[in-house]
């Protein structure tokens, strides 16, 4: 069943919406998370079992979804390159996981009154 399970018998799916057909969901977020967890893109689309191709088009794709990058490479040197979350890619997500957290609260209480 899609979806995530928040409560017994409640699953769902949220996103965050923009302009356009822009959104972010739950997908994009652990992305985001693995990227500032890892400091790799390469890293965080091998622990998602996703293709660094997938990944760096959603990275993109959510780019241009804000008026500034959430995610940003930076040069490499002696000890190599890397990808971290700007400022507003911390934001997005810390909003997102507080969103959830509200939502987790109201499916619970929800499923405790459900009867089916």
């Amino acid at each position: 069943m899609p979806g995530e399970r928040y409560s017994e018998k409640i699953s769902a799916r949220f996103w965050l919406t923009g302009q356009s057909d822009a959104y972010v969901g739950i997908g994009r977020i652990t992305l985001l998370e693995k990227i500032q967890q890892l400091g790799s893109i390469n890293a965080a689309a091998k622990d998602m079992q996703m293709s660094y191709k997938k990944a760096w088009r959603l990275i993109e794709e959510m780019n241009q979804f804000f008026d500034e990058p959430l995610v940003v490479k930076e040069q490499g040197g002696k000890a190599g390159g890397g990808t971290r979350l700007t400022d507003k890619g911390k934001k997005l997500v810390k909003e997102f996981r507080r969103i959830e957290s509200g939502l987790t609260e109201f499916l619970q209480r929800e499923s405790a009154l459900l009867r089916l």
